[in-house]
């Protein structure tokens, strides 16, 4: 096993070590950390549980003490870690958490599958978690266990999912810390032209480029590609197919390097799904069904056709994408990346190689996938990736008719449209049948609590642009 080690001034090769037991998906065992312990290449371990909004939560332990008492039997962590909103409030009308219960602890047992180094932190490994009840039961609406159950769902056809996620996001100059000093207000992002594709970037772009390429490498995921998109400051990154669950658990490490790598270059990334108006930041889903090693998404006579469980698949994700908004699109701001001519859908439609559409088919033979172009890079990628993989059971499963493919602009062709504000994504969420058979009773409260949080702090807010346009004309 070799993995690299930064400190953010540079870069420290960790020499292969022999190990004994299970190895992690990127080849790091348990045995591989006590070596590096007892060499002093580490000391701390982060253990991580990601929260409802799809961030690493959780404790910094010493490396010693985490081997010895947390490694096989887990830590206790206030349960509030996943019943409360964006500022970590306390809030009443959660089940699995209140005042009433005493904000009791839930336990984080470590999944020693995710361990990797961090190479972003100095000496520094981290593991998710899995989040159980005291009595060692999964706690059904935790993200990791939401997708793990839409998984084994998926399964009861035969099929299992292959997911490459692509996110963009914008980089703002200074740091988080001068945003808000400035009350983030008139924030300059990075570059100020579209520089979609281009390959002449500036110092500070190519050094923190370059920093983020090794720091993923060095930790197991490395980058497909890394490209400048058309808004100013923005930037798309893409990560190649892999397992659904790890493609995920990747991601929240993906987003956590470069909020880290972003601070130590004086920058502010951002993942708003519309950090300013009229841009937007995507998070597309491509998502590839198999058996066994053979994809079952294309037509065996025609490799650019999809096969009747392809048709199936897309068919439910027309049906049942609009039903599940709070999942892909869980806050006020991420409806108003939903704009005609953004390269964000506005309706329910699917083409090949079409971007207008909320369903893009790609590619030919055993690469045929679908992208799925619906969620906002601040969905958290668990729930988002969860309500497609319902989505294609519900078409699966009732071998539900797929209607003719959008050839031109799916912005002018008049479709069934996508929810328009988390108002109206809400009462269809919780209205949705198929949702709640999908996902029980209680998955669909509690995410339906998070989505009236929002809604009732947007609310209760006088917003800059309310006072711009009403300040002297009301």
């Amino acid at each position: 096993m070799t993995g690299t080690l930064t400190d953010g001034l540079g870069a420290h090769r960790v020499a292969a070590v022999s190990a004994e037991g299970s190895r992690s998906e990127n080849g790091f065992s348990l045995s591989d950390l006590r070596s590096l312990v007892k060499a002093g290449t580490v000391d701390t371990v982060l253990l991580a549980l990601p929260d409802l909004q799809g961030r690493l939560k959780g404790k910094r332990y010493d490396a010693g003490h985490f081997l010895q008492r947390v490694a096989h039997h887990g830590a206790e962590v206030c349960a509030y870690i996943l019943a409360t909103d964006v500022d970590m409030s306390t809030a009443d009308g959660f089940e699995l958490t209140s005042w009433e219960t005493g904000y009791q602890d839930l336990t984080v047992r470590p999944d020693l599958a995710t361990l990797r180094i961090v190479p972003w932190m100095p000496r520094t490994v981290v593991v998710l978690g899995h989040a159980v009840h005291e009595c060692g039961t999964p706690i059904g609406i935790a993200p990791r266990q939401i997708l793990q159950h839409q998984l084994a769902r998926l399964a009861r056809h035969g099929l299992h999912a292959k997911t490459g996620i692509e996110t963009e996001f914008v980089l703002y100059k200074g740091t988080y810390t001068d945003a808000e000093q400035a009350g983030y207000r008139a924030l300059q992002p990075l570059s100020t032209e579209n520089l979609d594709y281009s390959l002449d970037h500036d110092p500070v772009s190519d050094r923190f480029f370059r920093r983020l390429h090794r720091a993923l490498a060095g930790a197991g995921m490395p980058v497909e590609a890394i490209k400048t998109e058309a808004g100013p400051g923005q930037v798309e990154v893409t990560f190649p197919y892999g397992p659904a669950l790890a493609a995920c658990d990747q991601h929240l490490l993906f987003k956590h390097a470069v909020r880290t790598l972003g601070q130590r270059a004086g920058l502010t990334p951002t993942f708003m799904a519309a950090p300013e108006t009229g841009r937007a930041n995507g998070m597309h889903l491509h998502v590839s069904l198999w058996s066994k090693n053979l994809s079952q998404l294309h037509a065996p006579e025609d490799e650019f056709e999809p096969s009747p469980t392809g048709r199936y698949a897309i068919a439910g994700l027309l049906a049942g994408l609009p039903e599940l908004g709070p999942f892909y699109a869980p806050n006020v701001n991420s409806y108003k990346r939903f704009t005609p001519g953004s390269f964000a859908p506005t309706t329910v439609s699917w083409g090949r190689d079409n971007r207008t559409c909320a369903v893009r088919v790609v590619g030919r033979g055993e690469g045929l996938h679908l992208e799925i172009r619906v969620p906002g890079a601040d969905a958290n990628p668990y729930l988002a990736l969860a309500a497609v993989l319902a989505a294609m059971d519900h078409g699966i499963e009732h071998r539900l008719p797929l209607e003719a493919e959008e050839m031109g602009n799916a912005y002018r062709a008049g479709g069934a449209p996508l929810p328009t504000t988390l108002t109206d994504a809400l009462s269809s969420f919780e209205n949705s049948a198929f949702a709640r058979t999908a996902f029980g009773d209680d998955v669909i409260e509690h995410r339906a609590r998070l989505a009236r949080l929002e809604l009732d702090h947007d609310q209760r807010t006088v917003t800059d642009a309310e006072r711009r346009r009403w300040l002297t004309r009301a």
